[in-house]
């Protein structure tokens, strides 16, 4: 394995976790199980959940905590995954960078002044996380400042496996397509996640420009549901949703595009022919926070698909990496993973 050899780009930003009680999740109107980008009526509930809640600050942004993941399985070399991301020049962004090199990834951040690094409220009742992103600097990412610059764009160049949330599709298209064409052009496998229900309802049209690149397409039962509906596929079998996702046009007919939907505590859904993957058994008791659950998922899964093992191989990992993200607060892990 070569160092580099995984790049994620996304919205890196620190998840303000709290345990919260209904009263709080009704005041901002916020569902038990959801994400959604903060609104003006959400910029006091970021004050409110510190002051009224005992918080925990951990690195998040749905990308980061995806190769973080996968860098955490693979151990040794360290750097095999990289990750951009724009960030504020401040408290925030300098635990962010902190927080990357302890888990040594390759972070190269865009620094600017204008926004301060964006924050993400996680609001946890039981098993359930309301997630608000205030994306703030993680918005303000630029082509041409950062990824189009000469030792940026080696980076990329040096990977064979690339990752980008949903999310980021909010933020620069045109980066995620420059991104994509590279790796369809030279035959390089590209993943995108759903990442949100509102992803595939607001920002359809951006996600359709990339999904002919798209190689593997990651997303959850509520985000496949949402995906169906917007695409106006007569269905609301998974597994139906998965075939007639796979089946969308594509560019590079060198690889046949794979779908994989998890489903919580139900199976996990991959197109190779269609197939569910029975998740690894957890009492309810054991779970402390279900945040970060779907990254580490993928984390687990691209850990493997970076070091060509087989697809089956790759959900086993993806299985593994969430239950022991699920028994943590955030999306945080113990020092060495125990998968084989």
């Amino acid at each position: 394995l070569t160092q580099n050899a995984l790049f994620g780009m996304g919205n890196p930003l620190l998840d303000i976790c709290a345990v919260v009680d209904k009263d709080f999740l009704d005041k901002y109107g916020l569902k038990p199980n959801d994400q959604i980008l903060a609104e003006e009526k959400h910029k006091e509930m970021f004050e409110e959940i510190v002051k009224k809640f005992k918080v925990e600050y951990h690195a998040g942004g749905a990308t980061q905590n995806s190769v973080k993941v996968a860098q955490w399985m693979i151990q040794e070399p360290h750097k095999v995954a990289t990750f951009f991301g724009c960030i504020g020049k401040d408290k925030f962004g300098k635990i962010l960078k902190e927080k990357a090199e302890e888990a040594h990834v390759d972070a190269h951040y865009y620094e600017q002044s204008e926004e301060p690094t964006g924050t993400c409220a996680a609001c946890i009742t039981g098993d359930n996380r309301s997630l608000v992103a205030n994306l703030a600097a993680a918005n303000c990412y630029k082509k041409e400042k950062h990824l189009d610059l000469e030792e940026n764009w080696k980076l990329v160049e040096k990977a064979e496996v690339y990752y980008i949330a949903g999310f980021f599709l909010t933020v620069s298209l045109e980066s995620i397509l420059k991104v994509a064409k590279h790796a369809s052009e030279n035959n390089k496998i590209f993943c995108l996640n759903l990442s949100a229900p509102f992803i595939c309802e607001f920002f359809k049209e951006a996600l359709m420009k990339v999904m002919p690149y798209v190689d593997i397409l990651f997303g959850n039962e509520t985000e496949a549901a949402a995906f169906a509906q917007e695409r106006g596929f007569e269905t609301e079998d998974i597994e139906e949703i998965a075939k007639k996702a796979q089946s969308l046009p594509k560019e590079n007919k060198k690889r046949q595009r794979i779908v994989v939907f998890t489903q919580g505590k139900e199976g996990t859904v991959m197109t190779k022919g269609v197939e569910t993957f029975p998740v690894l058994e957890i009492n309810q008791s054991e779970i402390v926070d279900t945040t970060g659950a779907g990254d580490a998922f993928v984390g687990g899964f691209l850990s493997q698909l970076v070091q060509d093992k087989t697809f089956e191989q790759c959900i086993r990992a993806g299985h593994y990496s969430a239950n022991v993200i699920i028994r943590h607060a955030g999306c945080t892990f113990p020092e060495k993973p125990d998968f084989h």
